[in-house]
């Protein structure tokens, strides 16, 4: 068993036009005050980094290690969900997610394509300079649309949509691979990639690709109302980053699962600040260390009712409460009485 590393909080709910969110070194040294040891670096925000320039240049990306690293700070992944989004996009989403990409590939769905190829590309080589080795993101959604459809999806439509899916993620999926880092897709409603079935769709569609990983994140399973705990006995070993979010639901009679046409605090299914849902985190992280998960465990905050500050200021000592320092050795160690092979046939009666 290993230690998990933390707390670290993601930046991209944090980001703003108001000091100190407006800058690397403002934002650093408020999560640094508040306790956090890591922070997530949303690679779609050039007041964080220059991802082009950090793929390119070990050199800037030593100095960017540096500028983080003043305020006691560690870089523990990069993440690209928003360029993820939009490796596969289906058509209907376009005019929404415009605003992920730059103006000058705007409405033109080829060159926006490219540009989040692109873009995840750089992502693989510059955790690779940073020496991270696990990267979250979006898989994108082709099939989302049709989920629970009437009429019937077309025999085919799956298989031709994961087929797809792992054609357009596979040649990225080899860079990731060539730069030693694994891709954590966050599993995700209203990606292809949702649950553990959809998971093992693209695993399969992708040949097994040893670069195809989770970003666990048990609120999305609480809104799915999906067994997050027995999910780390199944899939632990795919398991490379992890978001601490809590949620609830809490279904009615007039809504369930399917209620997203409520605004956030009126929805059955919700995402809540750390230790105001209900997941349980005692034994997401004993589980986590039992299977020996050695990576960060990142706050993603989002919340439906509590501030961004306050959910930051609790984040911090809410993490460092569920971290495991692993034993290192049997707790009835005191009572070994020293055995051989002799000894235990004794004992067994063979001897």
């Amino acid at each position: 068993m290993t230690n998990i590393k933390g707390p670290a909080i993601f930046l991209a709910q944090f980001m703003g036009d108001e000091a100190p969110f407006n800058s690397l070194d403002g934002i650093c040294k408020y999560m640094a005050d508040l306790g956090y040891k890591g922070v997530q670096v949303p690679t779609w925000d050039s007041r964080l980094i220059d991802l082009e320039k950090c793929a390119s240049s070990k050199t800037y990306a030593d100095e960017l290690k540096g500028k983080v690293a003043e305020h006691g700070l560690e870089i523990t992944e990069l993440a690209s969900h928003l360029q993820g989004q939009l490796v596969a996009s289906h058509p209907a989403y376009y005019k929404m997610y415009e605003g992920f990409a730059p103006a000058e590939v705007a409405g033109n769905q080829k060159a926006t394509q490219e540009w989040a190829v692109q873009q995840m590309k750089w992502n693989a080589k510059a955790s690779q300079n940073l020496g991270i080795s696990a990267h979250p993101s979006f898989s994108g959604a082709l099939l989302w649309p049709y989920l629970y459809p009437w009429p019937q999806r077309p025999a085919g439509l799956v298989e031709e949509a994961f087929g797809e899916l792992a054609k357009r993620w596979t040649p990225i999926l080899d860079v990731f691979d060539e730069c030693g880092v694994d891709v954590a897709y966050e599993l995700h409603p209203g990606e292809d990639l949702f649950d553990g079935t959809s998971f093992e769709r693209f695993l399969e569609a992708t040949n097994n690709h040893a670069r195809v990983t989770i970003n666990y994140d048990p609120s999305h399973f609480v809104l799915q109302c999906l067994d997050y705990l027995q999910f780390i006995d199944i899939y632990h070993e795919r398991i490379s980053a992890y978001h601490v979010k809590d949620a609830e639901f809490n279904p009615t009679g007039r809504q369930g699962v399917y209620s997203g046409y409520s605004g956030w605090a009126d929805r059955a299914g919700r995402f809540r600040s750390l230790g105001d849902g209900q997941v349980d985190f005692k034994s997401i992280f004993t589980k986590l260390a039992q299977y020996g998960y050695d990576g960060w465990a990142v706050l993603e905050w989002e919340c439906a009712i509590k501030s961004s500050a306050q959910g930051a200021a609790e984040g911090a000592p809410f993490i460092t409460d569920h971290l495991i320092q692993v034993t290192e050795r049997a707790f009835d160690d005191f009572a070994d009485a020293g055995t051989d092979a002799e000894t235990n046939r004794k004992i067994l009666g063979l001897g």
